[in-house]
């Protein structure tokens, strides 16, 4: 265990320096950082000489103006060297973690869904702010104290030779016990802060979870159910925090005993020296004072070590994420006709679970026409939907855009052509203007948007807002309707204006009122673009030009709907079931309608 130590801390400390200087540190800025902590070292190692200089010289009651001037102006040279490095410094540690932060951002918005689906967002949120605020805290409060107290230290043992190599030689056996005390108690931290952001990740993600679905949590009475999961994390990173404290209260005092009994050793052992003249007052009042400037700074390094190896777990998890495989954003090649078919090749596809969800899929859906996919639920048909979104690669096959496969298009390229409208049609929070107009990188019109959003009929509901267009929509679109959430997520897919339009079951959680007016407005959406839906309701599809049957991830059938009402068994089934169950929903609407009459 011991022999594979080296190389992973090895591994550990190139991966922290590789990360910091990936952020592109303001090295002026450093480099003038170390020379103002420097010169403030240098000035602390010269207070304790003009402190010998001074005792000696009161002692005999000669009072030397200049040695006190030049006392009073390596205090002053000290305090304004510290204050200015400590601000410089605190700017380059905030340069650094926003730059670090600004590429962490820039890499989530690159990772492929499949990360995503991983990892709980509240863990991702944890890494974004904690993590990097861990990292911080090294640079700015330990990273340059870290090389000055090295300075400092090497300073004052070489000025404490000079003043009496006995006493210094005495005073240094207390070296190599405090590296036998830190070094242990380091790996004990580095492994109790590792687990610490870990649970603290942890917690993010119920807390991200059940904040941004805490209508379902009340609706459901779970409210004591999440108290103890929550419970249960808050206990667990308690349990963390105590044992860190439990290092940390045998770490401080060891220490200061330590230091305690050398300044005890030394004091007592100067004094006969002093008796014996083999040192002056001034002598011995100098050599305790360098002795401070090693104890203060083995304390600084003592804290630099512990911070360390808390920024080596934040390490390794933020450089975990930089280092994962992002989406193909380099091919150049842009999407020049999209108005082709498009071919699904022998397509399978399996989720890292193992799970096979598609199974040898081959299909053309014609360009310019509708093509709806229906089948029971768990059949792929939203897996099917994300392969063509480019979401996940197939585990074998390929889809061609006439003769040339999707993913030798750009990214950003191919999903300009697409338009989605799902089930949930998800909002941002902001207003409805800004959701709109989300995603399209041109200056968009008044004129231009009001005709999105009347060829979706929200234009009429927009304006009875009370702020119209700039009406806040709430978090994840709380504030609106589920038909006004459709109706203007189709005016945004309108002003998209895509080749290729992908429907996913847009009209299903609507009532029959919302559905109409939807329904008019996914007609319009349509017209004349390359068109796939995904629908339950075999009523809203059965004018499609195709119909595909998907059947526990396999095609069963293709036709118009009289083709395989006819010819195929599951669609004439699922198709009798649900236009008896309209026809009963539509009789049962006018009995209550000849109720109200009666009465």
């Amino acid at each position: 265990m011991n022999q594979e130590s080296p190389p992973i801390q090895k591994e550990q400390w190139r991966n922290f320096w590789r990360l910091l200087a990936s952020t592109n540190p303001p090295k002026l800025l450093l480099l003038g950082v170390l020379i103002l902590s420097l010169v403030n070292t240098g000035a602390s190692l010269i207070v304790p000489w003009f402190t010998k200089n001074l005792v000696d010289v009161v002692t005999v009651s000669t009072l030397n103006t200049s040695v006190i001037l030049l006392l009073i102006g390596a205090f002053l040279l000290q305090g304004l060297s510290s204050g200015f490095s400590h601000y410089m410094l605190s700017f380059a540690g905030e340069k650094v973690v926003s730059n670090l932060r600004r590429r962490l951002w820039e890499k989530l918005l690159k990772l492929p869904i499949p990360y995503f689906d991983a990892h709980r967002s509240g863990e991702t949120i944890s890494r974004m702010t904690s993590d990097t605020g861990i990292i911080k805290d090294i640079i700015v409060t330990h990273l340059i104290s870290f090389f000055t107290s090295i300075i400092s230290v090497i300073g004052s043992i070489v000025i404490l030779l000079y003043l009496d190599w006995q006493m210094t030689l005495v005073m240094l056996t207390a070296v190599p016990i405090t590296f036998l005390i830190i070094l242990p108690l380091g790996r004990k931290i580095y492994k109790i802060s590792k687990g610490l952001q870990d649970e603290m990740a942890g917690f993010t993600g119920l807390l991200s979870q059940v904040l941004s679905e805490i209508r379902l949590v009340k609706s459901f009475n779970a409210e004591s159910h999440e108290g103890e999961k929550g419970d249960q994390r808050i206990q667990h990173l308690f349990k963390f925090g105590l044992r860190e404290a439990k290092i940390q209260a045998l770490l401080a005092p060891m220490m200061t005993f330590l230091m305690m009994a050398i300044l005890v050793v030394i004091i007592g052992f100067g004094g006969v020296r002093v008796a014996t003249g083999a040192l002056s007052a001034g002598e011995l009042v100098a050599f305790i004072l360098y002795l401070f400037q090693i104890i203060i700074p083995f304390g600084q390094l003592a804290q630099f070590f512990t911070s360390l190896q808390k920024a080596m777990g934040a390490t390794e998890r933020v450089v975990n994420i930089l280092e994962h495989e992002e989406e193909d954003h380099v091919v150049q090649k842009a999407v020049e006709d999209p108005a082709q078919p498009i071919l699904l090749d022998d397509l399978s596809f399996s989720y890292q679970t193992g799970d096979q969800v598609l199974h040898n899929v081959s299909l053309t859906i014609p360009s310019g026409k509708v093509t709806a996919v229906v089948g029971p639920s768990g059949s792929g048909k939203t897996t099917l939907f994300s392969l063509l979104e480019r979401f996940y690669r197939p585990s074998s096959g390929s889809i061609l855009l006439g003769d040339t496969p999707i993913d030798t298009y750009n990214l950003k390229s191919w999903r300009t052509q697409l338009g989605y409208v799902s089930q949930e049609s998800p909002l941002m929070a902001g207003s409805i203007r800004d959701n709109i107009c989300y995603g399209v990188e041109r200056e968009v019109s008044e004129a231009e948007m009001v005709l999105a959003a009347e060829m979706a009929y929200a234009h009429h509901f927009i304006l009875e807002m009370p702020n119209g267009y700039d009406t806040e929509v709430g978090e994840r679109g709380i504030k609106v309707s589920g038909g006004q959430r459709q109706r203007i997520a189709i005016a945004r897919a309108l002003l998209r204006n895509p080749n290729i339009l992908m429907l996913d079951e847009a009209t299903s959680a609507l009532d029959s009122t919302s559905e109409k007016v939807v329904q008019d407005a996914l007609n319009n959406l349509m017209h004349g673009r390359t068109t796939l839906v995904i629908a339950h309701r075999l009523s809203t599809v059965i004018d499609a030009d195709q119909i595909v049957v998907l059947e526990a991830g396999r095609v069963t059938g293709v036709g118009t709907h009289e083709e395989l009402f006819a010819s195929h068994d599951l669609y004439r089934e699922l198709a009798t079931q649900q236009f008896q169950l309209d026809e009963s929903d539509s009789n049962q609407v006018d009995s209550n309608e000849g109720d109200k009459t009666e009465s």
